[in-house]
């Protein structure tokens, strides 16, 4: 028997283990893949894995049937799932890791594991090192490079997650909290306020009379699958799925003091109590202290902080020691874009390629958050996984989508375009006459991600003089967590989208925030042209597009910056075909 109830994410991460080991073995494909949604579903639900299982609930989770139930009760059981531990016993630890990094892949893993009788990841960074590995055949030095930036890679992402998958929890936690009679404010703090790409925890900041109360509540939500820390006026517990929450309390009056410090980023916060030194100042959680005077203020308005520092209140997502603080001292900060002022999405797919929802079902979501147009994008066939569609499949689509887009409301137009593939050598994957039905086009990668930085970026630039091509899909191709930005020149890419009239994307998938922030504010600087799009497979994910606009506003976008803040008409004059 196990002495400790593992929690949720503990639970999936032996599932995507098996699922991992599986692919390996050359299992079936339909095996592994359905161990890694089962892990998916495990991970991210919100009550306790181990509750639902002895309740006999666990087959109520989608995509969790008889065999994923059966092992996890064995593994509450006893503490392991044997089927896991037989592959576990004749696959060396390392091989795991290696396969996941981008550009190896199970099958080039296994070989040079076998081949080089390598164990541990460390045995294989050494061979990368070491050069052994381009000896073995089909293998280079390519092979070599990739290993060690990925399991680099892989080291430092340990300890972050994606912000995005963190912040459905935090608001969670953040409304029951308000809910609690005696918590007078509660807000979100730290990377997650800041809408940071990744954070390692949730931070949230209250303000109390009571904090024992507040604390006998907060630990005693479903939600809480241990307590870390249980103190006077902080408590930290942890989440099912591993998530740390940690929320500080502080009595009425010093809200505001508190919750700036908290949001940081440490540059930021750094940068200003520096600034306020040189101004006779002292700024800490506790208050704004005159040092000569020893006058103290203490207030719940953050903005009040920023005030009596002589600066404009800075929005969280600035908050990054970019010059904003010089910024707000001289009232200069931009009117950043807001998520209401999205007018259409121009990348969105269907169930014809790789999607989700049908077409009717993606239009009537666009509509109801309250839209003016959608822009349906489905893949062309170089995107491999036969989910392309040939000339003759997106001709079919085109004569679809126009004929649903005559039943619809004056006020919303119904778009046909396509996520077309950039080629090696920079051409596009359907010709130009085709190309030319189209009302908008994007244009990504989506293979030979490896190329030298020269050669990507040569291919992106020959694809952007295409007088076809509107929109670059998420420019640089990373995944946060999972893969490294393409290799690029992005001032190059940036100046031939300016010169060309492309649009860049800011990816707003959650795994992706493509451009990234510190590339928007790059390319609105160079005075390109961004959208802010969601690449929705889904319903759900046409409303992502807050983590977009949020990343847009870390770069200092305005809506005069965002084409998709017009409305279709003028949107229309601002593309090449336009």
């Amino acid at each position: 028997m196990t002495t400790t109830t593992p929690n949720n994410a503990e639970i999936a991460g032996r599932f995507e283990l098996l699922a991992d080991l599986l692919e390996l073995d050359g299992a079936v494909a339909y095996r592994y893949l359905a161990y890694r949604k089962a892990a998916k579903t495990l991970r991210e639900t919100p009550e306790s894995v181990a509750r639902l299982s002895e309740q006999g609930r666990l087959r109520e989770l989608p995509g969790v049937g008889a065999a994923v139930s059966d092992k996890v009760a064995e593994l509450l059981d006893t503490g392991n799932i044997s089927a896991l531990e037989k592959l576990e016993s004749v696959t060396p630890p390392g091989v795991v890791p290696v396969m996941h990094i981008p550009g190896i892949g199970p099958k080039t893993a296994r070989r040079i594991f076998a081949d080089l009788g390598l164990v541990t990841l460390e045995d294989a960074v050494q061979a990368a090192r070491e050069g052994r590995i381009r000896d073995l055949p089909g293998m280079g030095e390519k092979t070599e490079q990739a290993i060690l930036a990925g399991a680099e890679s892989a080291v430092e992402g340990r300890a972050r997650v994606s912000g995005a998958r963190l912040r459905p929890l935090a608001e969670n936690v953040r409304d029951a909290l308000l809910e609690v009679q005696a918590v007078d404010r509660c807000e979100i703090a730290g990377s997650l306020r800041r809408y940071a790409e990744t954070a390692k925890d949730i931070d949230l900041v209250a303000s109390t009379a009571a904090p024992a109360e507040v604390v006998d509540a907060f630990v005693a939500y479903d939600w809480v699958a241990s307590v870390e820390q249980r103190g006077e006026t902080k408590v930290t517990c942890i989440a099912h799925d591993g998530t740390r929450v940690e929320l500080r309390m502080v009595a009425p009056g010093t809200f505001g003091n508190l919750l700036q410090h908290l949001t940081g980023s440490k540059a930021h916060n750094v940068a200003l109590r520096e600034d306020a030194v040189r101004r006779g100042l002292k700024v800490s959680e506790y208050g704004v202290e005159e040092v000569e005077s020893g006058d103290l203020l203490q207030t719940d308005d953050e903005h009040a902080v920023y005030e009596r520092l002589g600066m404009a209140w800075i929005p969280p997502e600035l908050r990054e020691h970019r010059g904003e603080l010089e910024a707000a001292r001289a009232g200069k900060l931009p009117q950043l874009v807001e998520v209401e002022q999205i007018r259409g999405d121009l990348h969105a797919h269907t169930d014809w390629s790789d999607g989700k929802a049908t077409l009717e079902d993606m239009v009537a979501s666009a509509i109801g958050l309250g839209y003016g147009y959608l822009n349906i994008t489905d893949h062309s066939p170089a995107v491999g996984f036969g989910m392309g569609l040939d000339a003759g499949r997106l001709r079919a689509q085109i004569e679809r989508v126009r004929a649903l887009a005559e039943t619809l409301a004056p006020n919303f137009t119904l778009l046909v375009g396509c996520e077309v593939d950039i080629l090696r050598d920079g051409s596009l994957d359907y010709s130009d006459a085709l190309l030319e039905e189209l009302d908008v086009v994007v244009a990504s990668v989506h293979v030979s991600h490896r190329l030298s930085a020269a050669d990507q970026t040569k291919r992106i630039c020959t694809a952007m003089e295409n007088p076809h091509m509107d929109v670059l899909g998420h420019p640089t191709g990373r995944l946060i967590g999972r893969r490294e930005p393409n290799p690029l020149d992005i001032e190059a890419v940036v100046e031939t989208a300016v010169r060309t009239g492309t649009v860049l994307e800011v990816s707003a998938q959650p795994d992706r925030l493509d451009l990234s922030d510190v590339h928007v504010r790059l390319a609105i600087e160079a005075g390109a042209k961004l959208s802010v799009d969601t690449d929705a497979h889904s319903v759900a994910r046409l409303e992502a597009v807050r983590f977009g606009v949020m990343n847009a506003r870390r770069g200092w976008a305005t809506a005069a910056d965002i084409v998709n803040t017009r409305e279709w008409p003028e949107l229309k004059t601002l593309l090449k075909g336009g």
